[in-house]
């Protein structure tokens, strides 16, 4: 199982939320690419970035944080948030990221995730799937669609995507556990690599997931509050890198 460590940013600063709630903000470090090397120094093989100002706002926001983040490590990167067109894509990808995450832009025309698979190629695309009882949210988490994440990831796999990040939002943050239930559903329904988050907290949570045969996990506040040491879990649970 493929470990991600997680670096949310808002305001150019490392930090964590409650639930998605913009107003529920921990702050971990004031130097994202700082806490990158940490993590890489640890083990880590890839990197999960979220760029929250990005995520809110439709655009690209932290761009030069991205860039700083990109340079300080050799780890290959996927960032969400924000990424909303072939020309964000470009410029993500310029800035050294390996791969993009595509959420809202999703939802409102899986259309534009055919054409980005087109462009780049299905290794280089992953769609975030972010739900609030079982429906899929938009726009930063503010709005909720009518889709179920069921429907939306046998939609997108049938566009062509490998990838799936499924993030119950009633998880994130709350070091509850993920939802493992509606992750194992989504990995037997559609067989694509799904990549849980969203809750974990705890190196047996990520032992459920690997039991489960979940392809991988992104880690965030249990990192931080120092509740799973990123070192044991890439030992106990990595799988081996890829040549990519």
């Amino acid at each position: 199982m493929q470990m991600y460590p997680a670096i949310d940013i808002k305001d150019g600063r490392c930090v964590r939320l409650r639930q998605g709630a913009f107003d529920q903000v921990n702050i971990y470090s004031e130097s994202p690419a700082e806490v990158a090397r940490q993590w890489e120094s640890q083990g880590a093989t890839w990197l999960h970035l979220v760029d929250l100002d990005g995520a809110a706002a439709g655009r690209r926001v932290n761009a030069q944080v991205i860039r700083e983040i990109a340079s300080a490590v050799s780890m290959p990167i996927q960032l969400g948030g924000g990424i909303r067109s072939i020309q964000d894509m470009e410029a993500v990808f310029d800035c050294g990221i390996r791969r993009v995450i595509i959420g809202t832009k999703a939802v409102q025309n899986p259309g534009f995730v055919k054409e980005a698979i087109s462009v780049f190629g299905a290794d280089r695309i992953v769609v975030g799937v972010d739900a609030k009882n079982g429906f899929v949210a938009t726009d930063g988490w503010e709005k909720v669609s009518t889709h179920t994440a069921v429907y939306t990831c046998l939609q997108m796999e049938q566009l062509g995507v490998k990838t799936i990040v499924y993030t119950d939002i009633s998880r994130d943050g709350m070091m509850g556990g993920p939802n493992l239930s509606q992750t194992e559903e989504l990995n037997r329904i559609t067989g694509m690599d799904i990549i849980a988050s969203g809750g974990v907290s705890s190196m047996m949570d990520l032992e459920a997931l690997s039991r489960a045969g979940i392809h991988g996990a992104i880690i965030g506040k249990a990192l931080y509050e120092n509740k799973i040491s990123l070192r044991q879990a890439v030992a106990q649970f990595q799988m081996p890198p890829t040549a990519e």
